[in-house]
């Protein structure tokens, strides 16, 4: 998983609310098990028509938002059912953050094990970043996760909350593997000792 730290982007503005998995990926596409080569689908029945055509009024189909990196959305965003495959496809698309007032706690924490960075704010701070990226691909947010900090293009700074020790996986670039792997040195001198005091087993 990369590390996340720095990141300035551009942001799209999604106010929608109630945005659920369903939606962020349909139940069609689940067949996979890899986490790339979803980020095509991603929102799929609100960005293609029938005839799998575009539709020129969804935001990341606007020239200006095709290589947002931050989504700024409405109040619950992920609800719906736990799948894992809705973080997959924003990864997949480029998405590494979303700001909104509100999440649904399964994908919140699916998006920490996936390298995303969920940032919850007052609604009054998500009203300022959703005007701001509404002026498009000109007007480029920084998310700081080490200060927790988000900034307009104009300069107008948030401050967020992050538990300790899901930042500390995020600036490390840490998923449940690495996690594992940061303790193999003790792992290893575990076994061997289990294998000289077990030997049968």
């Amino acid at each position: 998983m990369d590390k996340f730290e720095k990141l300035t982007g551009i942001a799209a503005p999604m106010p929608l609310v109630n945005i659920d998995t369903d939606m962020i990926i349909p139940k069609v596409f689940l067949k996979t098990i890899k986490r790339s080569g979803l980020g095509v689908n991603l929102f799929d029945e609100m960005r293609y028509d029938r005839q799998g055509n575009e539709i020129s009024d969804f935001v990341l189909n606007q020239p200006q938002y095709r290589e947002t990196e931050i989504l700024v959305a409405g109040d619950n965003f992920g609800c719906g059912s736990s799948r894992e495959h809705a973080p997959w496809a924003l990864k997949d698309f480029g998405i590494k953050a979303i700001i909104s007032t509100s999440f649904a706690d399964i994908f919140y924490n699916n998006c920490f094990k996936n390298g995303l960075l969920p940032i919850k704010l007052p609604q009054e701070a998500v009203d300022v970043l959703m005007k701001d990226a509404e002026k498009g691909s000109n007007a480029r947010m920084i998310v700081d996760l080490e200060a927790q900090t988000v900034t307009t293009s104009d300069g107008e700074s948030f401050s967020f909350e992050i538990d300790p020790f899901k930042k500390h996986c995020l600036l490390e670039g840490l998923d449940d593997i690495g996690l594992s792997m940061e303790k193999a040195p003790a792992i290893d001198a575990f076994e061997a000792q289990a294998a000289q005091a077990r030997p049968w087993v």
